[in-house]
């Protein structure tokens, strides 16, 4: 159980060891200042401080921060001794959970579940990928992932394409290859290979994931290395970077080809030499993490572009692991087992759980023919849609709407007439009022339901004129929504 994104701001060993189980990319900060910098370029699932941060600093924090900002829970970890009135107090400034101590760390998961239900992410804790959860036997298990592989890599699929890259994952992981490429387009699965590798070799050891293109220069190079205090205006004390904390674990530089190439060629030092140094540090540090690289463009086009230094592109491609897009021939087989999975394990809807049970054979061959530009991602988010949408126990053709953008494309069909009278304007305001009657107007959880950043969802219902009263009724019954706009996408 993790959250994609994660801020941390302590300097706490077991505060940080901790963030790093739970964050799959973890950012540190020095202080509330820091992370708000952090949190506007990143926009994580939490914030976890330490028991040091002043509960009156997190009040002016989270009341002077914007509504995207203040949305984001946090939680503090509170230190082994007894801080009595330390829980009301911060409570009272608006913190989202509270640990005692060590001796509570076990109560992070109940945290993250709490934060994971409300956002819609329950069931799918792999930013890319595809997890076990609420596979309740083992037949099921069995059906949805490779024999003898499923344990080491979680991933759905038994098409040729998906089995050669877990065959390869697996032999690269038994290896002492570092580091390590992982390439694939955005959402085939890049992540949940990563932690594979991690799993079968450091097992016991940490994991840190940093996206490369989330981040400017400065502030990436800051996270990688770490800075000394005085290294530039603002480092007022010392920082550890994601280099030194993986330790003897992995690190995952994420969108490597977004790294910029004055940073490509202090990453090749360390690959060469295997040790590091602060910014604006003398002594160095040693580099003993598997490192990990992904990219979603074709490294050796960027090479040829002068965008991506030749001498690293060829340190980082030894024994690559290729991740095949969705609409590759030799992956095609997967979309049906992907769609069902989703369908058995998604937890959009609470109260559709075991009732929406299946896909017709029209749904499904719909889906094998779309190309699916934003791959595994993309196919989630629309069968998550249709269960949205679907009242019965089957989700049919109709309940297929790939982009509710095209509904405008349907006048041009036969059954343009099942939505006469509709713009696409109101068919885009009446799918999103839906999106947010149904989440309990939640609106990243409504965000992730219609596949749109919570910023462009913000923009819409501003721009629509969209209030709680006007989801539940305005215009149409929600009822007509539900059997006309996925027709009308569906055509």
């Amino acid at each position: 159980m993790n959250l994609h994104r994660l801020v941390v701001v302590s300097k706490d060993p077991r505060v940080l060891r901790l963030a790093q189980r739970y964050g799959r990319e973890v950012f540190g900060a020095d202080d509330l200042a820091d992370a708000l910098q952090i949190v506007q370029t990143v926009n994580p699932d939490m914030i976890l401080c330490d028991h040091q941060t002043n509960p009156s600093n997190i009040r002016k924090f989270l009341k002077g921060a914007d509504k995207n900002v203040a949305d984001i829970p946090v939680v503090v970890v509170g230190s082994d001794d007894v801080d009595s009135g330390l829980s009301a107090e911060l409570s009272q400034a608006g913190v989202h959970g509270y640990l005692r101590g060590s001796q509570d760390y076990d109560q992070m998961e109940r945290i993250i579940d709490g934060i994971e239900s409300k956002s819609g992410m329950a069931g799918w804790n792999s930013g890319e990928g595809q997890i076990q959860s609420g596979l309740g036997r083992e037949e099921d298990a069995d059906r949805f992932f490779a024999e003898n592989l499923a344990g080491a890599v979680s991933m759905v699929g038994k098409s040729s394409a998906t089995l050669n890259a877990l065959k390869m994952t697996k032999l690269v992981a038994g290896s002492r290859c570092n580091p390590i490429l992982i390439v694939g387009e955005t959402g085939t699965g890049k992540e949940l290979v990563a932690k594979a590798v991690h799993t079968l070799r450091h097992p016991n050891e940490q994991f840190v994931a940093v996206n490369c293109a989330a981040l400017t220069a400065t502030l990436l190079e800051s996270e990688l290395f770490g800075h000394v205090r005085g290294a530039f205006t603002g480092a007022d004390r010392d920082k550890t970077g994601l280099l030194e904390l993986a330790g003897s674990g992995t690190i995952l530089l994420d969108e490597i080809s977004e790294m910029p190439v004055d940073l490509q060629a202090k990453l090749l030092r360390v690959l060469q030499e295997r040790n590091f140094r602060k910014v604006g540090g003398t002594r160095n540090i040693a580099c003993n993490a598997t490192i990990l690289a992904s990219s979603n463009r074709n490294l050796k086009n960027e090479v040829e572009a002068n965008r991506f230094r030749r001498d690293l592109y060829y340190r980082l491609n030894i024994g690559p692991i290729v991740l095949a897009p969705l609409r590759s021939s030799e992956r095609r087989d997967d979309i049906k087992l992907l769609a069902e999975y989703f369908l058995k394990t998604s937890t959009i809807c609470p109260e559709k759980r075991n009732k929406v049970t299946s896909l017709t054979k029209l749904a499904v061959e719909n889906l094998e023919r779309h190309d699916w530009p934003g791959n595994v991602r993309e196919l989630r988010n629309v069968i998550e849609r249709a269960i949205l949408l679907e009242t019965s126990d089957k989700i049919g053709l109709s309940g297929i709407v790939i982009d509710p953008t095209e509904c405008a494309e349907a006048s041009k069909s036969p059954t343009a007439g099942l939505i006469k009278g509709f713009s696409l304007a109101k068919a885009e305001r009446e799918l999103i009022s839906r999106a947010l009657k149904e989440t309990g107007w939640q609106k990243t959880r409504a965000a992730a339901l219609l596949g749109i950043t919570r910023a462009t969802l913000y923009a819409k219902v501003k721009q629509y004129n969209i209030e709680k009263e006007s989801a539940a009724a305005k215009d149409r019954p929600a009822d007509i929504l539900v059997s006309s706009v996925p027709e009308a996408a569906s055509c």
